[in-house]
C-alpha cells in the first residue's frame, strides 16, 4: 500500500530559482533563506520517498486567462520544465508516474473532485523551485513527481476549505494504491506577498506565523477564512498559502513538526518551510 510519510511546505518565487542558478546560497541575503532548507534535505536523504506530490499554481505556462481548471492533475510519464519568462536556466525533465497519477484522478474523481487530467503539461518555477530546493543536489532526480494545479491566478478562486477537503482525498486516493511506495505532499507558494498595485511588496509577518501555526495545530482555522480576508491580511498572491492547505489535508490530524522555518523578506515575500509528518507514525 502507497503511504503519506510527510507534508512538506515551500516558497516557490523565481527569484530563489535565479539565485539557485547563480550559486548565491551563502550570499548574505540569501544564506538564512537557504539555511531554512537543509533540515527537509537531510529528512528526505534520510527516508527516500518514492513520489512527490507537488501542488503549485501555474503560472500562464500550460493555462492562460481564458482556460483555467480550478485543479489539474500531471498524468505523464515525464515533465517538461520550461521557461516562462523569468530567465531562470531549465532544469532536466523531471519523471512522473502515469500510472499512479491516473489511480489518483479516478479516487479524486470518485470522491466528487472533478479534475482536468493532463497527459503532457510543462511545468514552471511553481514546481521547478520546490524540486530544486528539496533535491538539487543529486545529478538525476531521486524521485518521481506529479503536478497537481491549483488556480489561484484567475477569479473565482477555490477556497483554503476545499483545498483541505482535496489533501482529505488524496490520502485516500494514495493510501488505496496497492503498490508500497513512500510518498510526500508538498504544498507551494506564498506566504504574504503581492506583485502590483499600491499595496505591491505588503508582507504581514504577524499573519504569516499565525497561519503557519494554524496550519499546524487547528487547520479548521484557515478553512473558516474567505479569500477576500486572506487576501486583504497578505495580498493578492498571498492567497497562494490555501495550497499548503492540500498538503495539511493529506496528513493527520495530529502531526508532529520536525521543522519550521520562516524568513522575510525574500524577494519582497514571506518564505516559509514546514515538515511534519503523522503524529501517530512517529
Amino acid at each position: 500500500m502507497a503511504k503519506i510519510i510527510g507534508g512538506l511546505t515551500t516558497s516557490h518565487i523565481p527569484a530563489v530559482g535565479n539565485a539557485m542558478a547563480g550559486k548565491l546560497e551563502q550570499d548574505p541575503y540569501w544564506k538564512r533563506f537557504f539555511d531554512g532548507y537543509e533540515p527537509v534535505k537531510q529528512w528526505l536523504d534520510e527516508v527516500k520517498p518514492d513520489l512527490a506530490i507537488i501542488v503549485y499554481n501555474d503560472h500562464g505556462l500550460n493555462f492562460f486567462l481564458d482556460k483555467v481548471p480550478t485543479f489539474a492533475l500531471g498524468c505523464a510519464d515525464r515533465y517538461q520544465n520550461a521557461d516562462e519568462g523569468w530567465g531562470i536556466p531549465a532544469s532536466a525533465d523531471v519523471p512522473g508516474d502515469a500510472q499512479f497519477s491516473w489511480h489518483l484522478a479516478e479516487s479524486l474523481i470518485r470522491q466528487e473532485f472533478d479534475m482536468t487530467t493532463c497527459q503532457e503539461m510543462l511545468v514552471d518555477h511553481g514546481f521547478m523551485v520546490p524540486m530544486n530546493l528539496f533535491w538539487r543536489q543529486y545529478e538525476q532526480w531521486p524521485v518521481k513527481a506529479i503536478p497537481l494545479a491549483v488556480n489561484t491566478v484567475q477569479h473565482p478562486l477555490t477556497s483554503a476549505a476545499r483545498c483541505y477537503k482535496l489533501g482529505k482525498a488524496l490520502r485516500k486516493a494514495v493510501e488505496s494504491y496497492p503498490e508500497d511506495m513512500k510518498v510526500v505532499v508538498i504544498g507551494t507558494g506564498g506566504l504574504s506577498h503581492q506583485l502590483q498595485g499600491e499595496r505591491a511588496g505588503i508582507i504581514d509577518v504577524d499573519f504569516d506565523l499565525k497561519c503557519i501555526d494554524k496550519i499546524i495545530n487547528e487547520p479548521e482555522w484557515m478553512t473558516g477564512l474567505s479569500n477576500d480576508y486572506i487576501m486583504e491580511k497578505a495580498g493578492t498572491e498571498g492567497i497562494e498559502v490555501i495550497m499548503w492547505m492540500v498538503m495539511r489535508g493529506a496528513l493527520a490530524d495530529k502531526v508532529d513538526v520536525l521543522h519550521k522555518h520562516y524568513h522575510a523578506p525574500i524577494s519582497n515575500t514571506g518564505a516559509g518551510v514546514l515538515l511534519l509528518t503523522d503524529a501517530a507514525a512517529q
